[in-house]
C-alpha cells in the first residue's frame, strides 16, 4: 500500500492513524468488526485513527498480525514515540540506544532507565499539568520503551549514581516508591548494572540540582548530556567531556560502595513498606 501525498507531510502520529483507517477500510471492516477481531474496544481504535491517542505496543502488534503488514504499525508507533521526545532530549535518547557504556548521575530522581511505570506516571502528572491521561500514558510508554537497551545483543554497561534524595522523596506515595525501590534492587542483580547512592552525609557535591549522562560509543567516543528542568544540553567537546567526567568521578568517589548503597536502598524500602502497611 503506497503513501498518499498528504501522508508524506504528516507527523508519525497522524500517519499511523490514517494508515490504520485506510487499511481497515480497504479490508472492508467497520471499526466494531476490527475491534472484535483484534480484541480491543472500538472506541480505542477510533481514537487511534483520529490521532487522538497512540496505540499500545500490544495493539500495534495485533494490527500488524491481523493485516499482515510486516511491522508497519509497530514501526510507526516507534517513530511517533520518538517524535514526542522534546528536541533537546533526542540526542540523549539516540546516544543511549547506541552506547556501549552509560554512566548517569541524578540529584533528585531515579534515572529514567530504572523507573517503573507508576513512578514515571507520577512525575509526568505533576510536571505536565493539564495533560490528558492518554498523553501521559503515551509518555510513560515512550520512557519504558527506552529500556530495550538492556535487551540488546551487546548489552551496554550501565552505571547509575543517585543522590540519596532520589530515594528519600516519596514520588507517587509509599506504595509507588516501594515498588520503585524493588525494581532498582532487581536491576542491580544484572552483571551489566552498577548502582551507587551518594548519601546526605557527604553534604555538598558538584552536581547538586541537575543530572548528567555520559554515553561511551563503540568507537570509544563519549557524548555528554546535562539536563535541568525543561532544558538539556548535549556535549561533545573533548575539553567539556573531560570536565564532566571529572565531575562524575568526584560524585562516584563520594558515593557509597555498591553493597553499602544497596543496604541503604533496602532500608528505605523497609520504611516505605512499613508506611504502606499503616
Amino acid at each position: 500500500m503506497e503513501l498518499h501525498e498528504d501522508e508524506d507531510r504528516s507527523t508519525p502520529r497522524t500517519m499511523l492513524g490514517r494508515r490504520l483507517r485506510r487499511t481497515r477500510e480497504a479490508a472492508g471492516l467497520s471499526l466494531r468488526a476490527l475491534a472484535d477481531e483484534v480484541g480491543y474496544p472500538h472506541t480505542y481504535i477510533s481514537r487511534v485513527e483520529r490521532s487522538e491517542q497512540l496505540p499500545s505496543e500490544a495493539l500495534a502488534e495485533a494490527l500488524d498480525a491481523h493485516f499482515t503488514t510486516d511491522r508497519l504499525f509497530v514501526e510507526l508507533l516507534g517513530m511517533a514515540q520518538d517524535a514526542s521526545i522534546p528536541g533537546y532530549g533526542r540526542v540523549a535518547v539516540d546516544s543511549e540506544a547506541k552506547a556501549a557504556r552509560i554512566q548517569v548521575f541524578t540529584s533528585s530522581l531515579v534515572p529514567g532507565l530504572l523507573q517503573t511505570e507508576d513512578y514515571a506516571r507520577a512525575l509526568f502528572r505533576v510536571s505536565l499539568p493539564g495533560e490528558s491521561e492518554e498523553r501521559i500514558n503515551e509518555r510513560v510508554a515512550t520512557r519504558m520503551r527506552r529500556k530495550r537497551v538492556f535487551k540488546k545483543e551487546e548489552t551496554p554497561f550501565y552505571w547509575a549514581i543517585m543522590d540519596e534524595a532520589a530515594i528519600r522523596r516519596p514520588i507517587g506515595g509509599a506504595k509507588c516508591m516501594a515498588a520503585q525501590i524493588h525494581h532498582v534492587i532487581k536491576a542491580s542483580e544484572s552483571p551489566y548494572v552498577s548502582i551507587q547512592v551518594l548519601p546526605f552525609a557527604q553534604r555538598e557535591h558538584p552536581m547538586l540540582g541537575g543530572s548528567l549522562s555520559l554515553f561511551t560509543l563503540q568507537n570509544g567516543a563519549t557524548i555528554g548530556y546535562v539536563e535541568s528542568f525543561y532544558s538539556g544540553e548535549a556535549v561533545e567537546s573533548p575539553r567539556k567531556i573531560l570536565e564532566l567526567t571529572q565531575m562524575f568521578d568526584v560524585a562516584r568517589s563520594k558515593a557509597l560502595p555498591e553493597r553499602e548503597s544497596l543496604d541503604l536502598v533496602r532500608s528505605y524500602l523497609k520504611e516505605y513498606e512499613d508506611e504502606d502497611d499503616t
